[in-house]
Parts: structure tokens; C-alpha cells; sequence
């Protein structure tokens, strides 16, 4: 009833299993799909095909581009743009070359984007536009390993064009004449266990390190890629997610080139719930916090619905929730529940799922809990949410839920490819040939994190008797009270955030404190969502933060953050988050329940330094930047907003 039929359909042929080499693998993947569509783009509002051969053409350009340029094995090939064909040319072209290649985010400041390329030796950098060549720009003298720096999109920056040698239009690349032999002669030199990608950790507790993943770390994940998720000749996915992460990078965009999985790059961030209707994916993998953004918005959407539809909804949700408890429980969903999930599935269910395009089997999401209360509702509405765990230093993936074998909460087991175990402070530990090579230029680091073997995974997990992992916290985000108590705050975090779909982000506070505080923010929409139902904003005004939002969800116009603020400030919204954060307390042991909340005026932001490209907190920073924040919330009476009696 909630699993995923992973028998149908025809099972795609996994190239990685006659592969030494991620290049080698692209090299076959054409030898044996040429004509068939690697992914298709959007142009003019139609949706148009590329072809693994015309895929192979504009890459093989590239690295012969790069071969021209002297470019050795091993020389470093940067790509920094938002996700699309471009970004996958230059991938494949760098790694065809013999190069390491690695990505950066869009979303860096200059600073950080010339840490990046300084850092890795960068040689060659591949850009979307006059943005990121003003970045370069303000930081260029210290690029002295820079050679070159190839522009997707020149428009704007004609001028900059024509006065930098060092900028090359990427048109004139693409024209380059592709010298096969080469190519073929540096595949066949690049040797297995040499370094293939270069990715940099987003840094939620210093600077970003550079993982060095070989291509053995990356062909022992694909070679077994079914073991997980079992992909058929006919699936086909929607690619939205930055490639600069590990998992779009390896799971997804080298995934595909392994199974031949077509793929639909989505136009924007923007675009993606208008397009996902139209391509209708089988497969859709993201990051959790876009799964906590769409629970809130149903959730919002049903208060302001009316009463009837509220009550056929709530039915619909109880319904669903009693028969995923019981499949969960092991027990028999009785006839008279499956009659009535059955019902609940048309009137409210389809509805839901028509919105990811009605025909998705494996949602797939990692990097973060997502808490149980929201997993069990997506589950209840026909969403199979697989949550599966690794990191970087892993090649992405060590742990995963599968059809079959799925705990809710949890991980899942360890899959094959690595042997697990559970430190005596709780810390998860793997072994296998997926553990990386360690970190570029810091061996102090490597040393710290692998150890006989072992990576340390900073993760504090627990283990169930069938070999389910549990994720409890980042060990470094642990708070010791100063009763001695060791608690997680991303528990507490997930259960205030799942209590009310007003609350965006909570960040809970204690570390040597007597209790614990929290910081808690209103997400943008929402607010617009309730001062339009308070009748504080007219209609007009908020379709248009609602467009502004769609556009570009990250974004923050001064109008709407004043809206935001004033939201914050509402003696009602307070009330009501002190009700909500009482209710997530009734789920938490008592030394873990939230005794004052401070509601922020804005939320945790990219551009502040508080939240990482993925979205995930940054706890050192947003720790020292709201210090004065946290002694006030102890050492003043009359400041937030008392939960709980201290």
C-alpha cells in the first residue's frame, strides 16, 4: 500500500559496471545511447532534446579546448553557474581532459568564490555571466594560478570581454575541433584512484574544505546504485538542485550518465512547480527543507480554506496518518481503513501528488532530518519519501531507506559498499572503498577524520536492532547544559518548525545554560499568506510578494521585509508561536522543552552567513552573531516571550 513497485518497467543497463573512470563511463554511455536523449531544456517554451552524441560533441569541444591550453592531468577546472547543460558540458569536457573538476556555488561572495579557485589551483574557471566575472574581478590579483575564465552568457559584460585576454566567450570553446585521439589517449591515462572531483564542504563550522573524491570512490557507488534506488530504462527526472553539491553532482548528474536516465533541467528555481506538472518525474530528489516548506504551505493552505474543506481534510490526514502507523507498526491495515484511505486518497491525496505530476516513485532527500510528524503526513498523502544519509567524505551515500525496508525517522541500513558501527560517544562511523582521499592541502584535517580506516562522520547517531541508523545531531552541535545534560537541538528544531506552518527556522540555544531558548523566524510567504487573511495587506499587494517569492524564493524586497517584521511584532502571531512552541515542548523530554523564544524580525538568510547554499543552519555563526540576543533572553525578564515557567 505505501511502497514503491521497484519490479516495473524494463531496468536500465548500469554503464559503471564496465567502467574504470567517470570519463570512461561517459565514453561508453555514448557508445551506447548516442542518439537517445541525455536530458532536454526548455527554449521558447518548448521543451528541447540534446542527445548523448551532441552531449559528447560540445564536451569533447572542451577538453580539446583544454588539451590546446597545455592543461595536464590533474590540473584543477572550476565551474561556477546556476545548474543546466553548460555546467554538465564543462564537467564532463574537464574530466574527458584528464583534469579534477569541482563546482561553486553562484551564491558566494566574492571572498568566498576566490577562496574557492585560490585554494584548488584553479586553472580554468567556466562562469554564467557578468556577475560572477565582477566577483572574479574584485578578487583577481590574488587568482595567480588562473589562466582562464570561460563565459556562458557574455551579455553585459561585451566591454570587460574585449579588455580581458583572460575572458573567453564560451561560443568560441564550443567551436574548438574535437580532437578524438587526444581524448581517448588521456582517458585511458587517468588512472582509477587518482583524484576525479574536488568538492567543497559548505562550512557550517569554518572555512570550506576541498573533499578529494577518486574516481574509484565514485565508480564504487554507481556500480551498485540499484542497490538503493532501482532505476528503469523509462524514468525520467526534473534537475533543479545547485550541481556544486555533492549529491545533484554524483547521485543525480553521474547517476544519469550511469543508467542513461533522461532528465529535464528545470528553467529556474522559480519555474520548478509549474514545470514538474509538465514533465511529471518518476524520480524527484531534494534537499528537506523543500519538502518542511511544502508541509507548511498545505498546512497553511487548509487554515485558510473553508470549514468543510478543513474537515475533509483533517479527516483525510487522520485517516492517513492511523493506516502509515500501522504499516509502520508491522500490522494488518484493516478492510474498513483501506475503504476509507481509499476515499481519502481521492478527495484530498491525488490532489497533493497531482502537484509533483501525479507519477513520482521515489522522492529521495538526505542531508538533514526531516521530522517524523511531516514524514508521516507525505507518506499518508502517497509521497514515498526515502530519506538516506552520507556525506561528502562518503561519496554521498552510505545508508539509505529502500522499498521494502523502510523506518520512518530513520536512515535506513548501510548498504553494501560499507561496514558501519557506533562510537562509544555515539558518533557513526563508516568504512569502505566510497571513503574519500582525504582534504586538499590539509592533512591535519584528513588525519582527524579518517582514522585506521574509519570516518568519522561528526554525525551522534543510534542503531536499532534490524541496523537502522538513527541521525541525533551534528556531534559539534551538541548542547551540554549546565546540568550536565547532552541534548540535540535538531530534534527540538524539527519539532518546533513541524508545530506551526508559520515557523520558518528555529535555532534552540543552551550550551552551559540552566535551559534552553530558542530563536524562531516567520516564513516570508506565510506572513504574506496571514496579513492577507488579517486584511493588513490588500490582495494586490500580496499576489505580488507571492510573485516576487516564486521568482526568486531566497529573495527579500525592503517592503516585504518590513511586512515580515511587522508580522514578527503582531501581539496575535506571538501568541500564537508560544502556543506552537508549547506543543512541540509536549513531544520533548522536560530538559529539552523551550523555556523563552525570541521571534526574529527576518529570516536566517544565505547572504547573512547563517544559512549554507543547501539551507542548512550555520550554528557557530548564527551562535555569535545573536549572543547579545541569547544572555538577554536569561538575564532580562521582560525580554521574549516565556514558554515555560523556568
Amino acid at each position: 500500500m505505501f511502497e514503491t513497485d521497484r519490479s516495473s518497467g524494463t531496468p536500465a543497463e548500469y554503464i559503471a559496471r564496465r567502467s574504470r573512470t567517470v570519463g570512461e563511463m561517459f565514453l561508453k554511455r555514448v557508445e551506447r545511447d548516442g542518439d537517445e536523449p541525455a536530458f532536454y531544456f526548455k527554449d521558447d517554451g518548448d521543451w528541447q532534446p540534446v542527445s548523448w552524441n551532441t552531449f559528447s560533441a560540445r564536451a569533447g569541444a572542451i577538453a580539446s579546448y583544454l588539451l590546446g591550453l597545455g592543461l595536464q592531468v590533474q590540473d584543477k577546472v572550476c565551474m561556477v553557474g546556476s545548474t543546466g547543460p553548460a555546467w554538465c558540458y564543462c564537467d564532463v569536457g574537464g574530466l574527458l581532459a584528464g583534469a579534477v573538476t569541482l563546482g561553486a556555488y553562484p551564491t558566494l561572495t566574492p571572498k568566498q568564490l576566490a577562496y574557492i579557485l585560490g585554494h584548488a589551483d584553479t586553472k580554468v574557471a567556466f562562469v554564467e555571466g557578468i556577475e560572477e566575472i565582477n566577483k572574479i574581478l574584485a578578487r583577481r590579483d590574488e587568482l595567480t594560478k588562473l589562466e582562464k575564465v570561460i563565459v556562458w552568457d557574455s551579455t553585459g559584460a561585451e566591454s570587460l570581454m574585449e579588455a580581458h585576454d583572460w575572458l573567453v566567450p564560451f561560443e568560441r570553446v564550443l567551436q574548438t575541433p574535437v580532437d578524438r585521439a587526444a581524448i581517448e589517449a588521456r582517458v585511458a591515462a587517468v588512472d582509477p584512484m587518482s583524484t576525479a572531483i574536488i568538492v567543497y564542504t559548505s562550512g557550517t563550522t569554518g572555512p570550506p574544505k576541498g573533499a578529494m573524491i577518486s574516481h574509484d570512490n565514485i565508480m564504487t557507488v554507481m556500480k551498485d546504485q540499484d542497490e538503493a534506488f532501482a532505476i528503469n530504462e523509462d524514468d525520467v527526472g526534473l534537475s533543479f538542485l545547485p550541481m556544486a553539491h555533492v549529491a545533484e553532482r554524483i547521485l543525480a548528474f553521474y547517476g544519469r550518465i550511469n543508467t542513461g536516465m533522461g532528465t529535464y533541467f528545470a528553467s529556474s528555481i522559480a519555474k520548478v512547480l509549474e514545470e514538474v506538472v509538465e514533465v511529471k518525474p518518476t524520480i524527484f530528489g531534494s534537499v528537506p527543507r523543500i519538502f518542511e516548506k511544502a508541509y507548511a504551505k498545505i498546512m497553511s493552505t487548509v487554515e485558510q480554506a473553508p470549514p468543510t474543506r478543513q474537515r475533509i481534510f483533517r479527516w483525510a490526514e487522520r485517516v492517513g496518518r492511523e493506516a502509515v502507523q500501522l504499516w509502520q507498526a508491522g500490522k494488518p491495515i484493516p478492510f474498513g481503513l483501506k475503504l476509507k484511505y481509499g476515499l481519502a486518497d481521492r478527495l484530498v491525496f491525488s490532489k497533493l501528488r497531482a502537484v509533483f505530476g501525479g507519477r513520482v516513485r521515489y522522492f529521495i532527500t538526505g542531508a538533514a532530518p526531516i521530522a517524523p510528524e511531516i514524514l508521516e503526513f507525505f507518506w499518508a498523502a502517497g509521497f514515498p519519501i526515502y530519506e538516506m544519509y552520507g556525506m561528502t567524505e562518503s561519496t554521498v551515500i552510505t545508508h539509505a531507506n529502500v522499498p521494502g525496508n523502510v523506518k520512518l525517522g530513520s536512515v535506513g541500513r548501510a548498504l553494501s559498499i560499507v561496514e558501519d558501527r557506533i562510537a562509544d560517544d555515539g558518533e557513526i562511523l563508516v568504512r569502505g572503498k566510497c571513503v574519500f582521499q582525504g582534504y586538499y592541502k590539509n592533512p591535519e584535517a584528513t588525519a582527524e577524520t579518517v582514522i585506521d580506516g574509519w570516518l568519522y562522520t561528526g554525525d551522534v547517531g543510534k542503531k536499532d536492532e534490524d541496523g537502522c541508523v538513527y541521525i541525533l545531531d551534528r556531534k559539534k552541535h551538541i548542547i551540554i547544559t549546565a546540568g550536565g545534560k547532552n541534548l540535540t537541538p535538531a530534534n527540538i528544531e524539527n519539532e518546533i518548525k513541524a508545530s506551526d506552518p508559520l515557523i520558518s527556522q528555529a535555532h534552540a540555544h543552551g550550551d552551559k545554560r540552566k535551559y534552553l531558548v530558542a530563536l524562531v523566524t516567520i516564513g516570508a510567504g506565510e506572513a504574506v499568506d496571514w496579513a492577507r487573511q488579517q486584511g493588513t495587506i490588500d490582495g494586490a499587494t500580496a499576489d505580488k510578494h507571492i510573485k516576487a517569492l516564486s521568482e526568486n524564493p531566497l529573495g527579500r524586497s525592503n517592503e516585504l521585509q518590513a511586512l515580515l517584521a511587522e508580522v514578527a511584532h503582531d501581539a496575535d502571531v506571538q501568541k500564537r508561536i508560544v502556543a506552537s512552541v508549547q506543543r512541540a515542548n509536549e513531544t520533548l523530554s522536560r530538559v529539552e522543552t523551550i523555556k523563552k523564544v525570541c521571534v526574529l524580525d527576518r529570516e536566517f538568510s544565505v547572504e547573512e552567513d547563517e544559512l549554507t547554499p543547501t539551507l542548512k543552519l550555520k550554528r557557530k555563526n548564527v551562535e555569535a552573531k545573536f549572543q547579545q540576543t541569547f544572555d538577554q533572553l536569561y538575564e532580562d525578564e521582560a525580554f521574549g516571550l516565556v514558554v515555560v515557567s523556568a
